[in-house]
This record gives C-alpha cells, structure tokens and sequence, in this order.
C-alpha cells in the first residue's frame, strides 16, 4: 500500500532539467542568446540520438545545431561551423 502511494506521486515523464533550459543557446559571448553561468553548469547535446561535444549554438523549437567543423577559424578567429537540422535534446551535466 505505501509503495503504491509513492509510485503514484512519482512522475517518470517529469524533466525538471530540459525545463531549466533555454529553447536556444550559443557558446560565443558576443551572442544575444549566450548564458555563462548555464554553461559552467555544463550543458550536454544529443542531437539525432547521439551525444555530441563540438556544438556551438542550438535551437530545440527549429531543430538545429551549429557544429564547430575541426579546428578551422575564419578571418576573425571565430570557430568554422555548419548547421545541421535535427532532433535537438539538451540536458544537464
């Protein structure tokens, strides 16, 4: 009977972590959508089901990720990079 009672206040599909989260977010400083102190929290990306390291902006509501491409810089020293479109899932570290 008490387990029951627990199970039933217990919700599995609660993710209190994805609705910390911004729709849209950017590792470059310069960018409006930028958020250091979620950043140092660490944020993790599956994008398409697998986990990727090397993004540098996403957007979960347009379904796509800025991948850094290698270590290629442009004039300005900003990071080469390439959209994807996809399912986008961010989490917490």
């Amino acid at each position: 009977m008490r387990r029951e009672a627990f199970m039933k206040d217990m919700d599995m599909t609660d993710k209190p972590d994805v609705a910390e989260l911004p729709d849209r977010l950017s590792t470059n400083p310069a960018s409006p959508f930028h958020n250091a102190e979620l950043l140092e929290r660490g944020v993790g990306i599956k994008f398409n089901g697998v986990d990727r390291n090397n993004v540098e902006e996403y957007c979960v509501s347009e379904g796509w990720v800025r991948l850094a491409v290698g270590k290629t810089v442009d004039r300005n020293g900003n990071a080469m990079t390439v959209k994807y479109k996809g399912k986008v899932e961010p989490y917490l570290r």
